[in-house]
């Protein structure tokens, strides 16, 4: 499908960055590829520092992954000073879906895998739209309150609960 309808398109600083991977990564990292164009997928949204595109396996009939530039580990890994990157991951999360014609924000599912039940170590946030449409194997993949999956809030909240030094 075609990009989403005013989203941003690559950085040039994130095109130099492909030859040159960040964080010791050196390529192994296939959101780290996505993002430096080594990987041919389409990006409907990207900006300096967030990338947002579909999920290969879609659980809903809207099922995005946003995820930061460059690389950061699990959601397990945050610390308090990840807030900010949470909280705008988030944000266009909501905006992808609003740009899709998704107005019930209170049918949507929005959450990480949480290690060891990680298919890939680069933080990426799951939105799903609707949420009530979701399918039975979907449901169970992306289930509040499991061992294996987290919602935005609740990463918020674990995050906002750490000490100031963590």
């Amino acid at each position: 499908m075609a990009a989403a309808e005013g989203a941003n398109t690559v950085s040039d600083e994130a095109s130099a960055q492909s030859t040159s991977h960040r964080d010791g990564y050196e390529g192994k990292c296939v959101f780290c590829k996505i993002v430096h164009k080594e990987i041919d997928t389409e990006l409907i949204y990207c900006d300096e520092e967030l990338a947002c595109f579909k999920d290969v396996k879609p659980g809903a009939p809207h099922h995005y992954l946003v995820i930061p530039n460059s690389h950061v580990g699990n959601c397990k890994s945050l610390k308090k000073e990840h807030i900010l990157l949470v909280e705008k991951m988030v944000a266009v999360g909501k905006k992808m879906l609003q740009q899709n014609n998704i107005t019930d924000l209170n049918d949507i599912r929005l959450g990480f895998h949480w290690p060891p039940f990680c298919s890939i170590a680069h933080l990426h946030l799951h939105v799903l739209a609707p949420a009530s449409q979701m399918g039975f194997i979907s449901r169970m993949f992306y289930r509040i309150d499991s061992y294996w999956f987290i919602t935005a809030e609740q990463l918020l909240e674990r995050l906002n609960s750490l000490p100031e030094n963590s």
